[in-house]
Parts: structure tokens; sequence; C-alpha cells
């Protein structure tokens, strides 16, 4: 499966963005929008690379044209309703039903050109988006790679170096990139630890530090504390 990285920091509370993506100024306006396109467009783009089969250079193009005429022309986030649910359930759904209308609009045309039947053009999108287990994986690997990269600053600003390197040989790369733990034994002689339970101790706080980060990153866009659990459980059903 394809994986497309984002190592950008994530912006601000989405919510914020959106309202100010919405209502302010041109130049506030613009920065904002940037900022939310910076973090959702690459899994909308696995969504459709991946879920709907569309080739990469075609999936890039549709991309430009949902920005430009959804969310540009027509205001796509003044749109979005806090009350209705997640942001991003929101511009996904707003996507597939774009690409559903771009996709008749091509068939249509297509036949009228040519006088044949529709064919696979009518079929690249249902009316209701169905749930797509691409996106969730590429908006949990975003999310996961941000709590990541503040956990390792964290470590580095705090001399702890010997946690980040703990739980991403145990952890991280484990979970993500199917590595095999890397040993204690071996973990013990490179940082100094005087005993396996000494590590295992470091890796508890270790996986501490990255739920703080993972908790942290998940409220910029979570309703409230039950959200983020949900949130956080819905991530780790998608990483499998």
């Amino acid at each position: 499966m394809e994986t497309i990285r984002h190592d950008a920091a994530f912006p601000a509370t989405a919510w914020s963005l959106v309202a100010r993506a919405a209502s302010s100024t041109p130049q506030e306006r613009s920065a904002a929008l940037e900022a939310l396109l910076r973090k959702y467009l690459p899994a909308l783009r696995v969504r459709l690379v991946i879920d709907k089969r569309i080739d990469q250079h075609k999936a890039d193009d549709l991309l430009q044209e949902f920005v430009t005429h959804k969310i540009l022309e027509q205001d796509l986030i003044a749109r979005a309703d806090r009350g209705k649910g997640r942001f991003r359930t929101f511009v996904l759904t707003a996507l597939d039903r774009y690409v559903i209308d771009r996709a008749r609009y091509e068939a249509a045309a297509k036949r009228s050109a040519h006088h044949t039947s529709p064919d696979a053009m009518d079929t690249v999108a249902s009316d209701d988006p169905e749930p797509s287990a691409a996106f969730d994986l590429q908006w949990a690997r975003q999310v996961i790679d941000e709590a990541a990269r503040r956990m390792h600053i964290h470590c580095q600003t705090t001399a702890r170096l010997d946690l980040w390197e703990l739980f991403r040989c145990r952890v991280l790369a484990p979970a993500l990139e199917g590595a095999e733990p890397e040993p204690y034994d071996r973990l013990i002689r490179r940082f100094g630890f005087t005993s396996p339970a000494v590590a295992c101790n470091a890796l508890v706080t270790a996986k501490r530090m990255f739920e703080r980060n993972l908790r942290a990153v998940v409220a910029e866009y979570a309703a409230d504390e039950a959200d983020i659990d949900r949130e956080i459980a819905e991530l780790r059903r998608a990483v499998g």
C-alpha cells in the first residue's frame, strides 16, 4: 500500500483554523486554508489513489480541481459545522461527491461524443461515501507521526534520547514498519541500563510520554475528552 508521508507539524486546533478560514481577513484566511490543506490533503489523496484506484496524476488533478472549485470558489469551509461531526469526515464526503459529479460529467460527455454506453467512469464512486481503511490508515499515520515528532523533540531537549530510542525500537518501528523489537539485552548495552527491569521501567515511562503527546495532538481536533478516547481507539484499530 502506498503511504504518503506528512512530516510537517500539525497546525493550530483544526476547528479554530476552520473558523479563521471561513470568516477572517483575506491574509489570515489564506494562511488558515493553507494549514488545513497541508493537514488533510495527504489522506484525501490516498482516498483517491487507493480506494478509488485513480491514477496518481489524475488524482492530483482532481484534488487541485476540488480545492479550486469547491474549497475556494464555493467556500466549502464556511459550511462546515462542528456539531455535525468531524471535519475530516465533512471534507472526505465533499471530495467523494465531487468525484461522483466529475465522473458522471465525463461519462456523459464521452457517451455524447462517441454514442457509447455507460462505462466504468459511472461507478468510480457511489452516492453514499463508504468507509475508507486507506484514508483512516493514512490519517492515523499522520497523527502518530506528529505525536512521535513531538516526543522526539522533548527527549532531545531533556537529554533523554534513550527513552526515544527505546520507544522507537521496541514499539514504534514494530507497529508501523513491521520490524522486530530490538532485544532488551542489546538495548541495555546501548544505553547503560543496569538491568532488564530498569529498561522495562524506562519503556513504561517512554510509552506514557508518547501517550501524552498523542492525546495533545488529538485534542487539537477532537471535541472533548470522550472524543479523544474514541479517536485514539480508532487510530489504534486503523494501524492494526
